[in-house]
């Protein structure tokens, strides 16, 4: 006679029961919950029915703090002891036009504070750092531990792919997220990042944390919440962390897409760029300065001086990536004009990751190709004033038939009126956990 396993100590159909009517969960469910997810006793039928009531019920903060530590626990830790130089990482939640860690990273290298950066790839309207980057001849995204390391002692940067030790239940639970609709949720947005962001074993971390159109959580409020979420997380596992909260209500800079956002990321290096790029990188940097115990340092310098730019050309260089090489050009252009005048109120962040997405610049599902000479370049801010026919983006892509798509949803991306707006701060508020 075959014998019978030793039955699970809880019933999963129990618990998404219990959280469907709102109950909450105990951490020796939680803990049970990850595991037997990822031994395969919890179908993903069951965890997506579960993630869906998450998303409806939310989490009490006990909870997410759970749920954080056993996604962490399904993997391994790291250390970045014995650097000399302190580490610390950065993590955006994503937007449209964000290519700030390209001159983040090796800025702070250039001023001795280690980053590594864990990033990701696009999906839908907003872009993937890794994406941008394989822009870039023979640059690599996959490192092992070894090689993470032996770039945080050479060039104290690293930009890479979260290796698949780490938060591994994490990746999973993404897996269905992404397509069963339960990505906007705070509890689960919150844990996701910070499982891998503690597990990584920096000593202290700045979020960027967005909100507006081109925002996952468009509303500040559900940004603010996202960023307090994270920051007690950190506080709880003892990783230092503060946030911003910053505005995705329009594009970041001019350019959208892979390798237009390289090329203009290396006009901020080079002491250039859109002003609003500047203005972040260096609002970033001086958080991770001060997490550094480095608060008396001025970040803009290294950008006037070239450092940043040497350390640019070390971290592509130390990735297989040829710092000198072309960037892609596509082979068509055109060009959207205005059709009424006007002075611009708005220009709708969500519209242009769209029409980038649809250019080709970004995936619909994961492990999708992107075309990285694909992209939007706007041409116009909000006060500005246009004539009719004046250009208002650049488009490009290698397809005719997706230049039609791209501009399509670039019809309506401009919002023109008479008078001039109020100017909106960049950065909206900070959140500690003090």
């Amino acid at each position: 006679m075959e014998q019978l396993s030793d039955p699970e100590p809880f019933d999963v159909v129990d618990l998404i029961t219990r959280k469907r009517f709102a109950g909450a969960l105990t951490r020796a469910e939680i803990d049970w919950l990850v595991d037997a997810f990822t031994r395969g006793v919890v179908a993903p039928e069951q965890m997506s029915a579960l993630l869906m009531a998450i998303v409806i019920q939310e989490m009490e903060r006990e909870e997410i703090r759970d749920l954080t530590a056993a996604m962490i626990a399904s993997g391994e830790r790291l250390s970045f002891s014995g650097l000399g130089r302190p580490a610390i990482d950065n993590h955006s939640t994503g937007g449209v036009g964000d290519k700030i860690t390209l001159p983040l990273v090796p800025l702070m290298a250039s001023l001795g504070v280690a980053v590594p950066q864990l990033s990701g790839r696009g999906l839908g309207h907003t872009g993937g750092t890794l994406d941008k980057l394989e822009s870039i001849a023979g640059w690599r995204a996959s490192l092992s531990n070894d090689e993470m390391k032996r770039m945080l002692r050479e060039v104290g940067g690293v930009i890479c792919a979260a290796g698949s030790g780490l938060a591994p239940a994490d990746r999973a639970m993404y897996a269905l997220r992404d397509v069963t609709g339960t990505v906007a949720s705070v509890p689960l947005i919150a844990s996701s990042i910070m499982s891998k962001k503690i597990a990584e074993g920096a000593d202290g971390l700045v979020l960027d944390v967005k909100f507006g159109s081109g925002a996952f959580l468009p509303a500040v409020d559900d940004a603010r919440e996202l960023a307090t979420t994270m920051v007690r997380l950190g506080a709880d596992s003892g990783l230092r962390t503060v946030a911003l909260l910053t505005d995705m209500d329009a594009p970041l800079g001019r350019a959208v897409g892979n390798a237009n956002e390289v090329r203009e990321s290396v006009e901020v290096l080079a002491g250039g760029g859109p002003a609003d790029v500047v203005e972040l990188t260096l609002a970033l940097a001086r958080e991770m300065l001060e997490l550094a115990g480095k608060s008396d340092i001025d970040p803009a310098g290294a950008l006037a001086d070239g450092r940043a730019m040497d350390a640019w050309r070390r971290l592509v260089a130390g990735q297989g990536g040829d710092p000198d090489a072309p960037l892609p050009v596509a082979r068509e252009t055109e060009t959207v004009r205005a059709a009424a005048a006007g002075v611009v109120q708005r220009v709708d962040a969500r519209a242009v990751g769209v029409g980038a997405w649809r250019l080709g610049a970004g995936r619909a599902r994961p492990g999708d190709p992107v075309d990285h000479a694909a992209g939007v370049e706007v041409l116009v801010r909000p006060g500005d004033r246009v004539r009719v026919g004046d250009p208002l983006f650049e488009v490009a892509c290698d397809s005719p038939g997706r230049m039609v798509r791209g501009v399509e949803s670039l019809a309506g991306a401009v919002e023109l009126g008479e008078a001039v707006p109020d100017p909106r701060p960049l950065v909206a508020d900070r959140v500690t956990a003090g």
